[in-house]
């Protein structure tokens, strides 16, 4: 095993298939775009695998993907048809889902493969700008009904171990989610959730989990996050990096001409 181990990340994933999108858009995912993009220099070098926790898949346990050749799953409407034959090819990795598995049980959380899972679009629209070639294998973990912070930590801190072993964790989802005030109604309360969400994730790490576990009682945060599913893949993220500092990996103030969005990267990045 080396000593060296991957930072993880929670991305903020953007909406529906904005990648292959780009020319429609405007400009208005460049940012993102940009910060994707910068995530195989910040890590300095390819991992052997990439586990994503998405926002769009949940269980009663911890369901994670663990077949060879997944398909895709077109979790969303209203765009061009294009956009429901794209493929992103990656294979996944039945070893790892297993070491998943088992690392989960051994922490006392249920969970079980799923050889049939495809990958959503919280999967594959954030993994296309980092890795379009689809070369490196994936599997996805979903999140578990009750959508408990803390479950989801101890999920995290049970999968830290992987980092060491050349796998990727990424949170995918969105520092803000409430899909009824997408846009200019929803601009305050982005800007509330989204200056508190930076400030704890600068807090040294106990008081920092102190706050996330009560984030609901943060400045709008159910006007930000009406349901968590979208914020709860970063106490993955968080839990499996517990005790290094979190740094932002991209934050815009005008997202959809309003809305302030961040992700974090937790743990240093490789020496530049």
């Amino acid at each position: 095993m080396s000593d060296f181990q991957f930072p993880t990340y929670f991305l903020s994933h953007g909406g529906g298939p904005w990648p292959f999108m780009m020319d429609q858009y405007g400009g208005r995912y460049d940012q993102l775009l940009a910060s994707l993009q910068d995530i195989p220099r910040q890590i300095g070098r390819a991992p052997k695998a990439l586990l994503v926790v998405t926002a769009h898949w949940e269980g009663p346990d911890f369901l994670i993907s663990s077949g060879e050749r997944p398909g895709m799953i077109y979790d969303y409407s209203g765009f061009p048809a294009h956009t429901y034959e794209l493929q992103y090819p990656a294979p996944g990795s039945p070893p790892l889902a297993a070491r998943v598995k088992a690392l989960l049980e051994g922490a006392g959380l249920p969970a079980s493969l799923d050889a049939r899972r495809g990958f959503d679009h919280g999967t594959f629209s954030v993994l296309y700008p980092i890795y379009p070639a689809a070369e490196v294998p994936v599997v996805q973990l979903s999140l578990k009904h009750g959508y408990d912070a803390l479950t989801h930590v101890r999920a995290g801190r049970a999968l830290a171990g992987l980092r060491r072993e050349g796998v990727l964790i990424i949170g995918s989802g969105l520092s803000y989610h409430n899909l009824r005030q997408f846009g200019a109604g929803g601009g305050h309360a982005s800007q509330q959730f989204d200056t508190w969400l930076r400030a704890a994730m600068a807090l040294p790490p106990a008081e920092r989990l102190t706050q996330l576990l009560a984030w609901d009682q943060a400045p709008a945060a159910r006007q930000a996050h009406p349901y968590e599913d979208h914020l709860l893949p970063l106490m993955v993220a968080l839990g499996a990096a517990e005790q290094e500092a979190a740094a932002t990996v991209y934050h815009e103030d005008e997202f959809f001409g309003a809305l302030a969005v961040s992700s974090f990267r937790f743990g240093a990045p490789a020496a530049q």
